[in-house]
């Protein structure tokens, strides 16, 4: 693999310009489209204002220059000139806010360890509780309807809305610190739960073998099938995503889920595809005009069968791979288009701690197709029951499940 160190967040700022392709969910629109199928707080730490060309870093600067000789909010002032540039998917972010980002890269969050999601009847329900974290401790169920955060009634209020206000506000959102939930459970009465904020720690990849299918008089069986569900590129997913291809049984195939991915780590999703390539390109993109581009390394299976699984959560890293492995042949995709989040940012410090992500570029995929604001429309677009038929399709490959 060659190039820099592609990144949401990056570490430093020490080693030079950076560059990051901002990979993130547009937590709104997602909620307001039901292309996501739950928010979570880590999604959360890790989301970009929809704010849409090109603004210049030194005109930001001097914003939050000129605020701070003024007595008044760097950060804010910065974040009024990001949204009239037009920059889509540029962002300012306090410092708190940024180490929060960098946490997340991690595979680390602060909150209180759970996903909420639309209920049938209208109402804001717990989809999932992470095992061991405060909600799971305080005995939060998935399915109990959250129907208010401190004091804060919100049966109506955007899902997306509803996790920040989990979260936290600026000062608010740190290990320690409390929350009290409304929950309530089936018919029964709300009842007041207090929750310690607290850090924790996800699995963005996680592995599981599909039973093999049982063929023909002689009871002969098909290669079992391995699903990797990829929530987000997160420190370390690329090399366990490309383990979990090297560990499959012979002759298996891989369903590929990324679904609902919000992206993350270029360098992580470069990795992925190294795991299913025999080395080549992976994406080109441009930064202030020059070309450049990344690539696999070789090595990879190139002979195991693949399908991908997308839909409108798809984003940026996790398009960059399908986009890959679509482009050069090597897997199958299935679902619905994706979001269509292709561009780079290049992250600067301001004055006041303050940091600033701006558009400097986009990448495209082997073929040249742009994914910014088109997304990538899979091989076979399904709108429901998309796993089944993806297994359908990977079978018909020859790669079992």
């Amino acid at each position: 693999m060659s190039g820099p160190t592609h990144r949401l967040r990056p570490r430093g700022f020490g080693r030079g310009a950076a560059l990051t392709l901002v990979f993130a969910s547009v937590l709104a629109t997602a909620a307001a489209t039901g292309s996501l199928p739950q928010d979570d707080e880590r999604t959360a730490a890790i989301k970009a204002r929809s704010v849409a060309s090109t603004v210049d870093r030194d005109e930001i600067a001097a914003a939050a220059a000129e605020a701070m000789a003024d007595g008044k909010s760097s950060t804010e002032a910065a974040e009024e000139a990001v949204s009239r540039s037009g920059d889509r998917w540029g962002a300012v972010y306090d410092e708190r806010e940024y180490e929060e980002f960098e946490q997340a890269l991690d595979g680390s969050y602060t909150g209180v360890g759970l996903a909420a999601k639309r209920s049938a009847g209208g109402l804001v329900a717990v989809a999932r509780v992470q095992p061991g974290g405060p909600a799971d401790l305080a005995g939060i169920e998935p399915g109990d309807l959250l129907r208010t955060v401190d004091g804060r009634r919100v049966d109506r209020r955007p899902v997306s809305e509803v996790v920040a206000l989990l979260r936290g506000d600026r000062t608010s959102a740190a290990v320690g610190t409390t929350v009290v939930l409304g929950v309530q459970r089936g018919t029964g009465p709300a009842r007041a739960l207090t929750l310690t904020r607290a850090r924790l720690t996800v699995e963005a990849v996680t592995v599981r073998t599909l039973g093999a299918k049982q063929l023909g008089p002689d009871r002969s069986a098909s290669p079992a099938a391995v699903l990797i569900k990829v929530d987000s590129f997160t420190k370390g997913s690329g090399a366990r995503i490309r383990d979990a291809v090297r560990d499959a049984p012979a002759g298996a195939g891989v369903l590929l889920d990324l679904r609902g991915n919000s992206g993350g780590l270029v360098t992580e999703a470069v990795v992925a595809a190294s795991g299913f390539l025999d080395g080549g390109l992976v994406a080109t993109y441009d930064v202030h005009g020059v070309q450049r581009a990344l690539y696999a390394t070789p090595g990879g299976d190139t002979d195991r069968p693949v399908v991908v699984l997308v839909d409108g959560g798809t984003m940026s890293a996790a398009e960059l791979l399908t986009g890959a492995l679509q482009d050069r042949g090597r897997a199958v995709t299935v679902g619905s288009r994706t979001f269509g989040k292709g561009s780079v940012q290049m992250p600067s410090r301001l004055p006041g701690g303050s940091v600033a992500e701006l558009t400097v570029g986009h990448y495209r995929t082997p073929a040249g197709r742009s994914v910014d604001g088109r997304g990538i429309t899979p091989d076979l677009v399904v709108s429901s029951r998309a796993l089944r038929r993806a297994e359908t399709v990977l079978s018909g490959l020859g790669g079992g499940s």
